[in-house]
């Protein structure tokens, strides 16, 4: 179908809702979908569709295993299938509800046969800083899509800005150079528009709504073994630090370093391995004050030649471009980004949870019998 799909997300709602609004006045014959999760309480989704004018048709559809984003999905496609077989909307803007990540949707639209052209994040910069540091679960803060939703507020926004292509920028007074400058260390690569940008400009939201986006090579980026992390950077207060290193941690050390790392830091993130996992890679992932770690999988150095085949081409080049003799694509690369970052004492925290030259010395076979101190939080 040749619909374009613009994807708008994000938990900061009025800048959500300025994006869409104006993604409405700046192209001609554009509606947007909503689903209202708020209402899945009561048993039932609530979908709006507008076009600038006010809103052209309301309906409801039912919770799907008690999860409001399964309703979400199971509405979603068949909505937009309408619009394109009318043949007479020219954009059309799926505004996610709060917490719903845009990677999610963005997929389940491709799937669907639909045409996604762009995944925009809206953002106030003032509220980027608190919302890294909310630490509170989605159900505390009455956001949660589902009763078994574990998120928090840090994690979902922090991968509704880092999904995205295109940051859309409120107006926002209160927002200084600090907020702006950990925005952009955040996700330096993201086109940063301002909402109440000259539609004529390059720099429009709705060039950038129809621009195109490939969303498997989207997923693919997402992966921890490719991931395109920020680089090192300083300004306004705001640092960024890249730890990268051959050697493997020592699990013990690493592990009662935890809290220490996960809040040295608003946002870190990034792939290490263990000593005694050597063929595991292992996902990190911190804000709020609260660290996720998980496999990713095994490295490619761990697999036999012919399982290759199966690995994304993305993966296979980054792995060849940073390949060491004895090591493979083993290598730990963690990039922490805070205010006030204590750059030199967060460095040499982390060199300190490194194998000693003694340890690395003895080989692999010694490592591997090392205490499994992340099995408990691998769920190993």
């Amino acid at each position: 179908m040749s619909l374009p799909v613009a994807v708008v997300a994000g938990l900061h709602t009025a800048a959500r809702a300025a994006a869409v609004d104006r993604l409405l006045a700046d192209v001609p014959g554009s509606v947007a979908l909503h689903h209202d999760l708020a209402t899945a309480a009561a048993g039932t989704v609530v979908r709006t569709v507008r076009d600038r004018d006010g809103i052209l048709s309301t309906g409801e559809t039912p919770l799907v295993n008690d999860c409001a984003c399964c309703a979400l999905r199971e509405d979603l496609v068949p909505e937009l299938r309408r619009l394109a077989d009318a043949g007479t909307t020219r954009l059309a803007v799926v505004e996610l509800w709060d917490s719903v990540e845009p990677r999610a949707m963005a997929e389940v639209i491709a799937s669907g046969g639909l045409t996604v052209t762009s995944v925009i994040t809206a953002v106030d910069p003032a509220l980027v800083l608190p919302c890294l540091g909310n630490g509170d679960d989605l159900a505390e803060a009455g956001l949660a899509a589902a009763a078994t939703d574990q998120r928090t507020v840090a994690d979902t926004f922090a991968r509704q800005l880092e999904y995205a292509p295109v940051l859309a920028l409120a107006d926002s007074p209160e927002a200084d150079d600090e907020d702006r400058e950990l925005l952009a260390q955040l996700h330096p690569t993201a086109r940063r528009i301002p909402i109440g940008a000259d539609a004529r400009s390059p720099e429009s939201l709705a060039r950038a709504a129809l621009a195109g986006f490939d969303v498997e090579a989207a997923a693919a980026a997402q992966h921890p073994a490719c991931a395109l992390l920020p680089q090192e950077a300083d300004g306004h207060g705001v640092s960024t630090l890249v730890w990268s290193r051959r050697w493997p941690f020592h699990p013990e050390r690493l592990y009662a370093a935890l809290e220490d790392l996960t809040c040295a830091a608003a946002r870190s993130r990034g792939r290490f391995w263990l000593a005694d996992k050597p063929d595991t890679l292992l996902h990190w992932d911190a804000a709020g004050g609260a660290l996720c770690v998980e496999s990713a999988g095994p490295w490619l150095a761990a697999l036999p030649d012919a399982a290759w085949e199966t690995v994304p081409p993305v993966r296979r080049a980054a792995a060849a471009l940073d390949w060491h003799p004895e090591h493979g694509d083993r290598r730990t690369h963690l990039v922490f980004t805070s205010p006030a970052l204590d750059r030199d004492g967060l460095a040499r925290l982390l060199e300190s949870c490194l194998l000693t030259d003694a340890e690395y010395a003895a080989g692999r076979d010694s490592w591997r019998k090392l205490p499994p101190a992340f099995d408990t939080l691998l769920e190993v």
